[in-house]
């Protein structure tokens, strides 16, 4: 499929002859998340913010969502979005919007489109571009692809969202969007929204599936839990490496509970792999979003299930 070509040939890892000669990216981008459905819904920009709201094409499918840091200071948005750009256009899109900043309603644009959430995108108010682009028909498109490249003085952002239409996967014999992979020592790689432990080092996060917490607490488990022993074990075998713990909860309750709840179990966990394991403390953060970053309906107990979730995310390559 599309997106695995686009993210093959290294769009921000620096790749010889991808960028013009005048625009050196490093080598160490990374992938800071990556989650891929196989059904899904996602809302793609057709024009910019006017006033009440932002206009959207729908398509439901199979949705990969992505977003990469790359630690170089200095770059424009359109350093960034310039290459990828062409690559789209050379991959047969259609480019149907495209915006920088202030055109494209700053804060009303960036809060009515999808942002994956922070600390694996950022998006600067005064330095960011988007774009949308299409295959297919301008009424029924059967894929959508949107970019979303933000710079500040230190580092750049890019989200990169690409929709399937279902009816285009059932044509190509298809059952899910490939997920992006390119080399581990850059950014990783792997595929699905919940890659077993062992993956994490080339996946650049994992959720740890088997932790369990008291119903409404942030009182850990005695385990043992094997999630949080392969954790450590990666750990162990790269020093170099930070680690975001990112604690999630289901949408029952008050945001602000919520939030405050799934900081203080990525904190519990944080506690348990310094303690249990001898983590440096340095190297671990804790962080919540309580319901903020569903990986599945809240509408269901499985779903909320899901939700309930703390994920571990790699900050650096060093």
């Amino acid at each position: 499929m599309t997106l695995r070509t686009l993210l093959t040939v290294a769009l921000l890892c620096g790749a010889p002859g991808v960028f013009a000669a005048d625009l050196a990216l490093p080598a160490g981008a990374s992938r800071t998340v990556e989650r891929a459905t196989e059904l899904d819904s996602f809302n793609a920009p057709l024009g910019a913010f006017d006033g009440a709201h932002v206009p959207m094409q729908t398509l439901e499918g199979s949705v990969t969502r992505t977003a990469w840091r790359i630690d170089t200071g200095g770059l424009t948005s359109l350093q960034v979005m310039a290459p990828l750009r062409q690559q789209i256009e050379d991959l047969g899109y259609r480019i149907d919007f495209e915006c920088e900043s202030a055109a494209c309603g700053g804060f009303d644009f960036r809060f009515a489109i999808e942002v994956l959430p922070g600390p694996n995108m950022y998006v600067n108010i005064a330095s960011y571009r988007y774009l949308t682009a299409f295959k297919g028909p301008a009424d029924n498109p059967s894929e959508a692809l949107t970019v979303l490249a933000s710079v500040t003085a230190a580092s750049a952002y890019v989200q990169i969202i690409n929709a399937v239409a279902a009816s285009a996967l059932a044509e190509n014999g298809a059952v899910t969007t490939p997920v992006p992979r390119v080399d581990p020592g850059s950014a990783g790689q792997g595929e699905g929204r919940t890659p077993p432990t062992g993956d994490f080092l080339a996946q650049g996060f994992v959720i740890l599936q088997d932790l369990e917490f008291a119903t409404g607490t942030s009182e850990l488990g005695a385990g043992p839990f094997a999630s949080l022993a392969q954790l450590a074990e990666a750990l162990a075998r790269r020093p170099d490496l930070r680690v975001a713990l990112v604690g999630h909860t289901d949408t029952v309750g008050d945001l602000a509970v919520n939030i405050t709840l799934s900081r203080e179990r990525a904190r519990a966990v944080r506690t348990r792999l310094i303690d249990g394991y001898g983590i440096d403390a340095s190297r671990l953060d804790a962080e919540g979003m309580g319901y903020l970053a569903p990986v599945a309906t809240n509408l269901t107990p499985e779903g909320r299930e899901q939700n309930r979730r703390v994920e571990a995310i790699i900050l650096n390559f060093e």
